[in-house]
């Protein structure tokens, strides 16, 4: 007997509206349960709600604002108890989630979640954008510390604009003092998953040593040839859901679809 699987992708879109060929394709020819999207760009009267029904994601959470940031979770099973968060008191659509049934996995929450990218500058005294990265996910820290182990079941997926391992960039030396890439962040990173506990899922495949990188820049023509990639979007699941982790695949090829953006979408198989 096959066992099941339930398919999670996240993606950083890069505006939903121009990506729905990608979307198409990744629906027809993947086919994941639940697509979990960053950096929307449209607002909620807009969504492209009934052409990505159309694809067989009628059950949809979104949290959007014209032009800029928003998520969404797009699932083929219903979406239960939906709220979507503010953080560093900003209504700025960084953060979605629901619960879905996962089989015998029980019920999960599933968090879409966007942290801001922090500008040029790694200094939050002389660059409030990166003070404000470092602040949110401060928030998102205590607030998952406060939840405590009565959470559940429960995986957080998204661009969460920092890659925390030398083997997450294509050069640790010259990106250490790089936003993305800095200490400070990584250690904000490392305290958010200690929160609660996350497990890194990509890393649970994907050996430590092993280069994996799921952003591209868009200044790079020659982007495959040169590989200068990021680690970015990431997936975490709580701990009574690693040995439920299947597979975790990074579509590299979706750098060049047209048109592009410049994070690829990640997919992870849980059985359950």
């Amino acid at each position: 007997m096959t066992a099941a699987r339930l398919s999670i992708a996240t993606w950083n879109v890069n505006s939903v509206r121009r990506r729905m060929d990608g979307l198409r394709w990744l629906a027809e020819e993947v086919a994941p349960d639940i697509l979990c999207l960053q950096e929307t760009k449209v607002a909620d009267g807009l969504f492209p709600a009934a052409e990505i029904a159309a694809l067989g994601y009628p059950h949809q959470a979104i949290s959007g604002m014209k032009a800029y940031n928003g998520v969404a979770v797009l699932s083929k099973r219903p979406l239960h108890h939906v709220e979507a968060r503010s953080w560093c008191g900003r209504d700025d659509a960084r953060h979605i989630h629901a619960t879905i049934d996962a089989g015998d996995a029980g019920e999960v929450e599933l968090h879409s979640l966007y942290v801001p990218a922090g500008g040029d500058v790694a200094d939050p005294l002389k660059n409030p954008k990166f003070a404000h990265k470092l602040d949110f996910l401060t928030e998102l820290t205590h607030w998952w510390a406060a939840r405590g182990e009565g959470a559940g079941r429960r995986v957080m997926v998204g661009d969460f604009n920092i890659a925390p391992l030398a083997s997450d960039v294509w050069s640790h030396e010259r990106l250490r003092n790089v936003v993305t890439h800095t200490e400070i962040e990584i250690r904000h990173l490392l305290a958010l998953q200690a929160s609660a506990r996350w497990v890194d899922a990509i890393r649970l495949v994907h050996p430590e040593t092993e280069p994996v990188f799921t952003w591209w820049s868009y200044r790079a023509a020659d982007w495959q040839d040169a590989n200068k990639g990021r680690r970015l979007d990431h997936i975490w699941v709580s701990p009574d859901l690693v040995g439920r982790v299947d597979d975790v695949r990074v579509f590299r090829e979706a750098r060049d679809w047209a048109p592009p953006s410049d994070h690829v979408p990640v997919i992870m198989t849980l059985k359950v």
